[in-house]
């Protein structure tokens, strides 16, 4: 399978290390000062920037017939559009907030626990979240994913990163140095805490799950989720 990566930062190389060692090709590595060049020849993007530059960089591809597996968070407001510009070009594309194997078992873990807990209202829900210095957008998508799977199940309206009203889930967003991410769920009530959580050790799991994806889009048409993959491979 030949690859464009489009991102070529920690995680583009962490990418294209597991998708050589996994007999893929890479013909483009798309920085920020790096042209379109090889597009043309891929089967697939991968598609791991910034904010400011995933729908750049999704739309170029969707626009000549690539598939895309896309892991850049920030940019949702304009989800529909990328989806709709999908469709319209008979391709198919897949966003996650997170790519990782683990995490999609702990969104998995988190919806049950918060139909489970519905129920019993006096416990308080919060969040916590940790990720690097160099990770641009506050929360992370990854939290967003696990805080509206709650609000869903739970008389929570929003979330929100600074003082909570009644209704507001809070997530406490943090950044510290070479953190690859940690993702923590509280029910906290007067005679007890339960906590889920989800620590990464490094950016194996996330990169190994795009390329999963990267595999598994390859041939299909249509707006896909990583729940399609991981319900239809077995890993």
């Amino acid at each position: 399978m030949k690859i464009a990566l489009l991102g070529y930062g920690k995680m583009g190389k962490v990418i294209e290390r597991i998708a050589l060692d996994r007999g893929h090709e890479i013909v483009l590595r798309k920085s920020s000062t790096e042209s379109f060049d090889g597009l043309q020849h891929a089967h697939v993007a991968i598609e791991f920037s910034v904010p400011s530059a995933a729908l750049t960089n999704i739309s170029k591809s969707l626009n000549a017939g690539v598939p895309v597996v896309s892991g850049t968070t920030g940019w949702l407001e304009e989800y529909h559009k990328m989806a709709a510009l999908c469709t319209d070009k008979d391709t198919a594309f897949i966003y996650g907030s997170n790519f990782s194997l683990g995490v999609n078992l702990f969104f998995e873990l988190n919806d049950y626990l918060a139909k489970m807990m519905s129920k019993f209202e006096d416990y308080k829900i919060s969040m916590e979240e940790i990720h690097h210095t160099q990770k641009l957008d506050a929360p992370s998508g990854t939290a967003i994913s696990l805080a509206n799977s709650i609000i869903n199940h739970s008389h929570y309206d929003n979330w929100t990163l600074t003082n909570p009203k009644d209704n507001e889930l809070k997530i406490d967003a943090q950044r510290i140095e070479n953190v690859p991410g940690t993702h923590s769920v509280f029910y906290t009530s007067n005679v007890d805490t339960i906590e889920i959580k989800h620590t990464a050790h490094s950016r194996d799991g996330f990169a190994l799950g795009a390329v999963i994806a990267a595999e598994w889009l390859l041939g299909k048409k249509g707006v896909f989720t990583m729940k399609d993959v991981l319900h239809s491979v077995t890993l």
